[in-house]
């Protein structure tokens, strides 16, 4: 994998939902993005990338496409950060960049899906925060200058209609990233959706097959109300039931409240991904991440291949 290459496109929006038009140069804001651009703010996803390579090869099968209309703020030659971990750490001109997130689930089917029946945002868009801010111009380097290690990858999925709407904070889903990141875990993917079954069901298969992450953690949608469908979502993207974390949880959250039978949150195995149902209240979730955390790490390094099967041990 390259470790070095250099900016070939740098493109901005007054507004979201529009194509992004080309500029020459920009400055990054320190934990906000690009000046100017519609899409910065003090959150996670304050840059989205794309590698040239990738784009090329999009046209290359008849897409029709300009700098931009992936909606991407900087196109990069010679680095496809796809291939490297979240938080690797850029080098751009005079800004220093970390990425965030890998890829991203679309909501609403843009123009480039329509006419070629795939984007490449979904699997190749790569987000990122501004460490540092400065100007950068077409033609800066753009070089690595750190890889994280860590224990295992994640991927965070809130489901919520007010939450998906912006008008609930998501403190369960942060906190299940914060605790994740205390424990080594590097979470890779961090999504918030309404209640839709084909959504929750296609971000997991998403998460699953193409980030091929090793811990899905869902918050939300797990109790009696009809729009509660995280369960049935999960099942239905099941290649291994794994029901013992669920059950786990609940007889431990009985020791706190009597509610806890009302919980019908599942835990699966997808391939070598683990996925598990929390509940949507960020009280819950600590008090759930509590109880799992330590034998969770054996069970992941189980379906990894990295220890033997509960109950074996090595003859001395």
């Amino acid at each position: 994998m390259n470790s070095t290459g250099y900016v070939s496109g740098i493109c901005i929006s007054a507004r979201r939902g529009i194509p992004k038009s080309p500029v020459d140069s920009v400055n990054l804001v320190e934990n906000y993005g690009l000046e100017h651009d519609a899409h910065a703010g003090n959150w996670h996803r304050q840059i989205s990338i794309l590698c040239l390579e990738e784009i090329e090869k999009f046209q290359a099968g008849g897409a029709d496409v300009k700098h931009g209309d992936f909606g991407e703020n900087l196109i990069i030659k010679g680095i496809n950060l796809k291939e490297y971990p979240v938080g690797t750490r850029l080098r751009i001109g005079d800004a220093l960049i970390e990425t965030t997130q890998i890829g991203k689930v679309c909501h609403h089917h843009c123009r480039i899906f329509q006419q070629m029946g795939e984007c490449i945002m979904p699997k190749s868009g790569v987000f990122a925060k501004v460490l540092q801010g400065g100007a950068v111009k077409i033609g800066d380097k753009a070089e690595i200058t750190e890889i994280p290690e860590y224990l295992f990858s994640a991927a965070v999925v809130t489901l919520s209609d007010k939450c998906s709407k912006g008008e609930r904070e998501d403190l369960s889903g942060a906190a299940v990233g914060n605790i994740l990141a205390n424990h080594n875990y590097k979470v890779l993917s961090y999504a918030v959706l309404p209640d839709d079954r084909e959504l929750i069901e296609r971000e997991l298969i998403r998460l699953s097959d193409e980030l091929k992450v090793n811990l899905v953690v869902t918050t939300g949608g797990t109790g009696f109300s009809p729009r509660d469908v995280t369960p049935e979502a999960t099942m239905a993207v099941a290649t291994r039931n794994a029901p013992g974390i669920a059950e786990y949880i609940r007889y431990e959250s009985f020791k706190i409240t009597g509610r806890a039978m009302l919980s019908r949150a599942v835990s699966v195995i997808r391939n070598q991904t683990l996925i598990i149902n929390f509940p949507g209240s960020e009280k819950a979730v600590r008090e759930c991440m509590d109880v799992i955390m330590a034998p969770l790490e054996h069970g992941l390094n189980i379906l990894l291949g990295r220890d033997k099967e509960c109950g074996h041990s090595e003859k001395h």
